[in-house]
């Protein structure tokens, strides 16, 4: 009989999983610890979830080394074969789960594996909702869906929000400038600002508008727009 796992692991993004197994596949250091993931700047104020998850899936042990088992799936080069792999050491690590549903625990939906996460550990809906994403993201490594894109390091969801916010921004202006009519000026012989401007005028008038209110209306317009006194 498999022990019982610990309660399972979760983070709060995919992002930091993705990348931290990408960077062991290229170079496994000797230590992984939180410091480790500090200097890699993977996952800011969040290593220790990263270090619960590498410890659950028994890649690195208790003293943060990387175990044989680990060194062995993360030196094969070809993809396929490092997803068979490592879908074998989560498997391995999500023991009761695969116990439960079989093979079919890859396909499972979200909600499905909120349900047995809260069950197994009497998780809040939040933590239920992480230990299902962590799970997906693992499978999707081991080829078992597509994994998230990552965000680029160093960018915050607040900077991608701005960034986003000023290119929206200057997308606008530049459209108002285009809409803004064309205005040019010239100085007549008085050294006046003559303006050349293309002005459109619509007039509601009522039905039963005598010509009289016409005709002051159109005297209104050539005297202020037209002759321009």
């Amino acid at each position: 009989m498999p022990k019982a796992p610990k309660a399972h692991p979760y983070i709060s993004s995919s992002g930091p999983i993705i990348q931290t197994i990408g960077h062991l596949r290229r170079s496994f250091p000797v230590t992984v610890s939180a410091d480790t993931l500090k200097k890699l700047g993977i996952a800011p104020k969040n290593e220790s979830y990263l270090i619960n998850i590498l410890r659950f899936l028994s890649v690195i042990n208790e003293e943060g080394k990387r175990t044989d088992r680990a060194a062995k799936t993360f030196n094969l080069h070809d993809d396929a074969e490092f997803q068979k792999a490592f879908g074998e050491i989560v498997k391995d690590a999500y023991v009761d789960l695969f116990a439960l549903h079989g093979d079919l625990a890859w396909s499972l939906d979200t909600n499905a594996l909120i349900t047995f996460f809260r069950q197994a550990d009497q998780s809040s809906g939040i933590v239920g909702a992480r230990q299902a994403n962590t799970f997906r993201t693992l499978a999707a490594l081991a080829g078992h869906g597509e994994a998230a894109t990552p965000r680029p390091r160093g960018k915050s969801g607040a900077d991608v929000s701005k960034e986003k916010t000023s290119a929206k921004r200057e997308k606008e202006m530049k459209g108002e400038k285009r809409s803004t009519p064309a205005v040019t000026a010239k100085m007549d012989e008085l050294g006046k600002s003559a303006l050349g401007l293309t002005v459109r005028v619509e007039i509601n008038l009522p039905a039963d508008a005598t010509q009289e209110a016409y005709d002051k209306i159109f005297q209104s317009l050539r005297k202020n727009l037209i002759d321009g006194r």
